[in-house]
């Protein structure tokens, strides 16, 4: 069975019309003899306008009817492009995640997924050519609906692509993956083909193509994701296994984000246990804690930095309050004036320097770094925020991401 996983974003099915092209494009591929396994988000701001019904309601609503809201909007999508396929004489069917059996962890508005039923979907294309799913949802185990958190729909799609040892496609409003955000900088070069690690290490440090957990997925299973525009038939972006080249391209992308927040505990005891009860009383609340730096002040106190979510600002703030570490002369500032600016390439692994010009960069142009962190092929900085678009521009320019410095693309 030659089968074919497609996922289409919100926009892409964010009115009647593209969700009558899609119904188009996937009847022209059921006649090149593929079964096709569909995976839609809901439509355009759907998940946003029902998360801000929720909050005029309450201003904490319960997780699990949160989960039964947010369910219904891709419900509204899946059914309509199924009509839409049924009218183009394509033998189409629809699920929902609860009705496929897509199992997943007990969380609510952030669960994993488990298990998925491949039984049911072999019998469903017995009978059908295209199986429409609605994607960033699934059931735990008390028969509850779950959503997988923002980008869920992308790891719906891949989890599909590797019970089913399936090519994936991800169909978006981009036409690929790029050096950098085209409207920070406009004259970045798409990607022609890209590793597993360096997409999964600029997803998780901002760019919002695709999921940094669809990613993971793919490459654990070694499925190939391709990326493309729904409304271009240029070419997208391949994710795969990538060998290692002969002159591997020092930096491949250049990433951004506003969501985070710095916290600034001032006056703390310097003791690493401090510092451990510190982070793993945030850690058991699923905060998720970045960037860390540590300075100590004399002998018996210490300054620590560090970045987590804008989302869980006010959370995180009442666990420090609530810590123990925190005396009568802790002070806490918060700056949400902040962008974190990242570089992500397998080359920095045999080519050193490239911290040094990162930050001879930032110093000719006159942007103070507020805090550092590296891993094996990226190093993050973070800058006041009005400074992002400047420093992605400058860091372009030193790194060659832009298409106009005569390189090919990779």
């Amino acid at each position: 069975m030659n089968i074919l996983v497609q996922k289409y974003g919100g926009t892409s099915v964010g009115s009647l019309e593209k969700i009558k092209a899609i119904g188009d494009k996937i009847k022209k591929k059921t006649e090149e003899g593929y079964k096709i396994l569909v995976v839609l988000s809901a439509m355009g701001s759907a998940t946003n306008d029902l998360i801000n019904m929720a909050m005029e309601i309450s201003e904490k609503p319960s997780p699990r009817e949160m989960d039964m809201l947010l369910a219904t909007g891709e419900q509204t999508s899946i059914s309509l492009l199924t009509m839409a396929l049924i009218d183009r004489n394509c033998r189409a069917i629809s699920y929902t995640g609860y009705q496929l059996g897509i199992e997943t962890t007990a969380l609510h508005q952030n669960a994993k997924i488990k298990k998925i039923d491949q039984q049911k979907i072999f019998t469903a294309f017995e009978d059908h050519e295209v199986i429409v799913v609605a994607g960033f949802q699934g059931i735990n185990e008390q028969r509850d609906y779950t959503t997988l958190g923002r980008g869920g729909s992308d790891t719906s799609a891949v989890a599909l692509a590797c019970i089913l040892q399936a090519r994936c496609e991800i169909y978006t409003d981009v036409e690929g993956i790029f050096t950098g955000d085209p409207r920070k900088l406009p004259k970045a070069r798409k990607i022609n083909r890209i590793g597993y690690q360096e997409m999964m290490e600029l997803s998780s440090l901002g760019a919002g193509v695709i999921h940094p957990r669809a990613v993971e997925l793919a490459g654990k299973y070694g499925i190939p994701v391709y990326v493309a525009s729904t409304f271009s038939k240029n070419p997208g972006t391949m994710i795969e296994d990538k060998e290692e080249e002969m002159e591997e391209a020092v930096i491949t992308g250049i990433t951004s984000s506003l969501e985070d927040v710095q916290i600034t505990i001032h006056h703390l005891d310097p003791t690493m246990d401090h510092l451990y009860n510190l982070f793993s009383h945030l850690g058991e609340e699923n905060i998720n804690v970045d960037m860390i730096s540590q300075t100590v002040v004399n002998e018996d106190l210490m300054n620590v930095s560090f970045t987590l979510p804008k989302a869980d600002k006010e959370k995180g703030r009442k666990l420090i309050e609530q810590w123990e570490g925190v005396n009568a002369q802790t002070k806490m500032d918060f700056n949400e004036d902040i962008a974190k600016i990242s570089v992500v390439g397998l080359g920095m692994r045999s080519h050193s320097g490239v911290a040094a010009k990162v930050f001879q960069t930032m110093a000719e142009n006159h942007i103070p770094i507020k805090m550092v962190t590296t891993s094996e092929i990226s190093i993050s900085w973070v800058v006041e925020a009005r400074y992002e678009k400047e420093a992605i521009q400058r860091i372009g320019e030193v790194f060659s991401l832009e298409e106009d410095n005569g390189k090919l693309d990779q």
